[in-house]
């Protein structure tokens, strides 16, 4: 092990190690009235080492500590003409990758903890929210934060790979089984950070009612993601991922916002033309790359040791992925859109005065007996005049 990988194993480790310190005394304060049966963070964190290190301080200088902190699979590629003055150090995926998403996922929870704990909770304090709007705003500010996160992270490697500028590069020369730090980093930290999503149902004591739905929305994002990786559909995966993310953050920020002034809908109606945008270049996007880019590479064969997958079963499966997912979240705008109008209209209609309901017997009788407005007038039905002219 070199000293520079060295040095820096050594300190991701122990900030790992006292970040973790950190977060059960977190979770020990804001659990305080669990049973140490049912919850296996109460722990004392100066007498025993925090589960989220789970490699040991003497491990450090070990070989099995580099796997979880560094990216594995790296290949140093000669210099060319163009870049004669370094050589370009490329990675490419395997089996190791899931350690460091391990990691990575373990500093995630630190993060999402101290996000809670610090900014949050501080909100929430102040605003003294319901338990549904407390819910809510936690899940908004936490995926804010990591939306506009990754969404400037994506955004910085699309430019500097010059996605934006040659748009051919989401097909041209697949496949791209060979990745920059950053891409793969990139790919590294959005496995770890939705997969930290599932301890965290337990840990934010999510509703019953609720995990079915964050399931599915955690499972979608791990699906395609994966698939994205595994496929070495990296590039194409890249863009849609800083399209979906922008769109997802401007919702959730505007829910924020919505909940400290309910009359705030600027940044829902923004979000609902967005989205539907969003949704239409996801699909020309992915056609255009699949369908017609990769269905004109002159390498349609399968082979799993160069990671080409451009054969007609996986192109169909991928698009078909892509549009069952891309319509299974218009039924779900489409659905919260409506509940939003109904929502809206009720609260804007104003309220209907019921008129008493009076019947023509009782109603012409009191008149008769009590004349208008309570005094006797000279048209009542026992007037000797009216029985006269009745008689007659």
């Amino acid at each position: 092990m070199s000293a520079p990988v060295q040095q820096l194993t050594v300190v991701a480790i122990s900030w790992t190690y006292h970040a973790g310190l950190t977060y059960f005394q977190i979770l020990n304060s804001r659990r305080a009235e669990f049973s140490p049966n049912l919850c296996f963070v109460q722990l004392s964190p100066v007498s025993h080492m925090p589960l989220v290190c789970l490699v040991h301080t003497d491990m450090i200088t070990a070989k099995a500590s580099i796997i979880f902190v560094t990216l594995q699979y790296n290949v140093t590629l000669p210099a060319t003409e163009e870049q004669a003055t370094e050589s370009a150090s490329l990675y490419y995926y395997g089996i190791k990758d899931l350690a460091t998403v391990f990691f990575y996922m373990l500093v995630a929870i630190i993060i999402h903890a101290i996000i809670q704990e610090y900014v949050l909770d501080k909100i929430n304090r102040r605003m003294h929210f319901s338990k549904t709007k407390h819910s809510k705003f936690n899940e908004s500010g936490q995926l804010s934060a990591f939306y506009l996160f990754a969404c400037v992270w994506g955004t910085f490697i699309l430019i500097s790979e010059n996605y934006i500028s040659d748009p051919t590069i989401l097909w041209r020369a697949y496949p791209h089984n060979l990745m920059t730090f950053q891409m793969k980093f990139f790919y590294i930290s959005q496995l770890a950070y939705w997969f930290h999503a599932f301890p965290e149902l337990y840990f934010q004591k999510t509703k019953k009612e609720d995990i079915p739905r964050q399931l599915v929305y955690i499972g979608l994002y791990l699906f395609h993601i994966a698939g994205a990786y595994l496929l070495n559909l990296n590039h194409l995966g890249l863009v849609l991922l800083v399209l979906h993310y922008f769109v997802e953050f401007l919702f959730h920020i505007s829910r924020l916002f919505y909940f400290s002034d309910e009359k705030y809908q600027k940044g829902f109606s923004l979000w609902a033309v967005l989205f539907v945008l969003g949704r239409l270049l996801t699909l020309i996007l992915s056609v255009l790359t699949v369908g017609f880019g990769l269905a004109r590479a002159e390498n349609q064969k399968l082979d799993f040791s160069t990671g080409n997958f451009n054969v007609l079963a996986v192109r169909i499966a991928v698009l078909a992925s892509i549009c069952i997912t891309q319509a299974f979240m218009m039924w779900k705008f489409i659905n919260f859109q409506l509940r939003r109008w109904r929502e809206h209209s009720a609260f804007q209609a104003p309220p209907v005065k019921k008129k008493p309901t009076v019947t023509k017997g009782r109603s012409s009788r009191k008149g008769t007996e009590n004349g208008v407005n309570g005094t006797v007038t000279s048209n009542g039905a026992d007037s000797p005049r009216n029985r006269k002219e009745k008689s007659s």
